[in-house]
C-alpha cells in the first residue's frame, strides 16, 4: 500500500439490480486484504489497520477478523494445522520515510470466539530503514509445493520489490539470508507457482485515491524463485516489465493486492480489492473473480451475468434442451437454380407461444441436441439472492425463457425440468468458470446425497450428473449469447 498527496421504472430497477448482482455481499469494505483462508468451515481475510471479514458461504461478508499488531497489508496462509500472518508493521509512509519492519505470527485458529485464539508473539523477518531503496511493507508469503521451502517478498514503488527465504516451521528468517531484488515500479507483490512456473503479480499504479486510483496487477513469470520475473513480451519486471491482469473495469477501479485460491484442480479463484467501487460510494472493497490459465499465464476471468443463453456442451458442442417434440418451422427451403423472381425475405424465429401448448404440463426430461435457436433450448439464467452464495458467486435458478419450467436435480442424479420454479434447493445452481475458461454448473443440493455433483454430459445426447472431472470435457459448459 502507498499512501498518496411502469414498464421504464421496472427496467430501470432490473437494470440497477444487474448491476450490482455481481459486487460481494453484506459489508465486504476492506483494503488491502489476504489472501483469502479457509478455517473450520468459514472463509477468511484480513486488511490494513488489524481488522478482517469473515464469511460463512464465500458471498455474504461481514467484518469481525482479528489480528493484533495493527500496520498494514497482511498475508495469511494455513501451514498444517496452524496459520501463518505476516504483515508490514510500519513503511510506505505510515511511519514516515521508508523506514518499516516484516513480521510473522501464529495461531492455531483464526476464530476469534474460539478458547484456542492465541496469536504468538510478532518475529521481525525484514526491514528497511528511512534512507533505503526498499519499504519493508506488502508481504506476501509463499510455501514452494516443490521443495518445501517458504519465501516472502515485500516492497513498494518507492523501491524495490525484495525476496527472503523463512523457515515454515518457525517463521523466522533463515539464518544468513540475504534480501534479493527481483522487482521494480511495483507493490503489493504476490508469489504463487505452479505447473513448474513461480509468478511475481504486482500492484501498479497509484492507491488511496478512492475514484482517481490507477492501482491494476500486473504479472512476471521465472523457473527460478530468486527470478528473473519476466513478462509475456521477455521483459524483466526488475526494470519495469509486467503483464496485466485486471486493470478497473464495472464501475470500479484501483485493482490491487492478488491472492489465489485454489478450491480443486481447474476451480481457482483470485481475491483483491477494488479501491473504489462507484457502486458503495467509492469505497474501497473485497472482489472476488475466476482464475484463468492460457500458456501458463494467470487471466481474470469474468464473473457470469445473469441473461438468456445456449448452454453448449463441451464435450460436443450441442445443446441442452427441452426433451419435446421437435416443431417444424414454416419457409426457407433452399432455392436451386434461378427462377425466383422476388428478393428474399427475412424469417422470424420460432416462438415460444408456436409451441408451448405442444409441451406436457408435468415434468420434462432434458436432452442435448443440435442447437437451433428454438424455445426449447433458449434458458434463462436468474439469481437468487436470497439463496446465499459459495466463493466469489452466488446461486441461480436455470428456466426456460419466457417460462417458469425450472430445472431441477433429483434424487437418482439425473436432471429434469419442473413445470414451476419454487425456490428448492435442487432447483439452485452454482456457476463457476473453470481454469480453461469454461464453466461448471452443480446444484446446490442433490435430494438424499452428500456428494457434491455437478451437470454432465454422459453421452452426446444424455445430461446426467456426477463427480467433477476437470480433465475430462464431458463435464463443462459453455453460455452462449446468440
Amino acid at each position: 500500500m502507498k499512501r498518496q498527496n411502469t414498464i421504464l421504472g421496472i427496467a430501470a430497477l432490473l437494470s440497477v439490480f444487474t448491476l450490482n448482482s455481481n459486487a460481494q455481499v453484506g459489508q465486504p469494505f476492506i483494503h488491502d486484504p489476504s489472501t483469502i483462508v479457509k478455517c473450520d468451515g468459514k472463509y477468511y481475510t484480513f486488511g490494513t489497520g488489524g481488522g478482517g471479514l469473515i464469511s460463512e458461504d464465500g458471498w455474504n461478508w461481514h467484518s469481525g477478523a482479528q489480528r493484533p499488531g495493527g500496520g498494514a497489508a497482511p498475508d495469511a496462509m494455513k501451514v498444517g494445522d496452524r496459520y501463518l500472518i505476516v504483515y508490514g508493521s510500519t513503511g510506505g509512509g505510515l511511519g514516515g520515510g521508508h523506514a518499516g519492519r516484516i513480521n510473522t505470527m501464529w495461531n492455531t485458529t483464526l476464530d476469534p470466539q474460539s478458547p484456542d485464539f492465541k496469536f504468538t508473539e510478532a518475529v521481525e523477518i525484514a526491514s528497511s530503514e528511512i534512507d533505503e531503496d526498499c519499504d519493508a511493507i506488502d508481504p506476501s508469503v509463499l510455501l514452494d509445493p516443490t521443495t518445501g521451502r517458504m519465501w516472502v517478498s515485500y516492497g513498494t514503488y518507492y523501491g524495490f520489490i525484495r525476496i527472503v527465504e523463512i523457515d515454515p516451521k518457525t517463521g523466522e528468517r533463515v539464518k544468513g539470508n540475504v534480501a534479493k531484488d527481483i522487482a521494480i515500479d511495483c507493490e503489493a507483490s504476490a508469489l504463487i507457482y505452479r505447473n513448474g512456473w513461480y509468478y511475481l503479480l504486482g500492484t501498479h499504479g497509484t492507491c488511496c485515491d478512492g475514484v482517481n486510483s490507477t492501482y491494476n496487477i500486473v504479472v512476471g513469470r521465472s523457473r527460478n524463485v530468486l527470478g528473473p520475473y519476466l513478462d509475456n513480451v521477455g521483459r524483466d519486471m526488475l526494470k519495469g516489465g509486467g503483464r496485466m491482469v485486471i486493470a478497473a473495469g464495472d464501475r470500479k477501479t484501483g485493482a490491487g493486492h492478488f491472492g489465489r485460491y485454489v478450491e480443486e484442480e481447474g476451480v481457482e479463484k483470485m481475491s483483491f480489492h477494488w479501491e473504489a467501487d462507484y457502486d458503495q460510494g467509492g469505497r474501497s472493497v473485497l472482489a472476488i473473480r475466476p482464475l484463468l490459465w492460457k500458456n501458463d499465464w494467470p487471466y481474470a476471468g469474468e464473473l457470469f451475468k445473469e441473461g438468456t443463453y445456449e448452454i453448449e456442451s463441451e464435450r460436443r458442442g450441442y445443446a441442452l434442451e427441452l426433451a419435446v417434440d421437435f416443431v417444424r418451422q414454416q419457409g426457407g427451403r433452399g432455392m436451386f437454380g434461378g427462377g425466383a423472381t422476388a428478393g428474399p425475405q427475412a424469417i422470424e424465429e420460432q416462438s415460444l407461444i408456436d409451441v408451448y401448448e405442444k409441451w406436457p404440463k408435468d415434468n420434462i426430461d432434458v436432452r442435448i441436441g443440435d442447437y437451433m435457436f428454438r424455445p426449447h433450448q433458449k434458458w434463462t439464467v436468474t439469481a437468487v439472492p436470497e439463496a446465499g452464495g459459495y466463493l466469489g458467486g452466488q446461486y441461480y435458478k436455470i428456466t426456460i425463457a419466457g417460462t417458469k419450467r425450472a430445472l431441477a436435480a433429483t434424487a437418482d442424479r439425473e436432471v429434469i425440468t419442473v413445470p414451476q420454479y419454487t425456490g428448492a434447493a435442487e432447483q439452485l445452481w452454482r456457476i463457476e468458470q473453470l481454469t480453461d475458461g469454461t464453466y461448471r454448473i452443480m446444484p446446490k443440493e442433490v435430494p438424499g446425497c452428500d456428494e457434491e455433483l455437478v451437470l454432465m454430459s454422459s453421452g452426446d445426447s444424455t445430461p446426467s450428473l456426477g463427480k467433477f472431472d476437470f480433465s475430462s470435457d464431458n463435464y463443462k459448459w459453455n453460455f452462449r449469447n446468440h
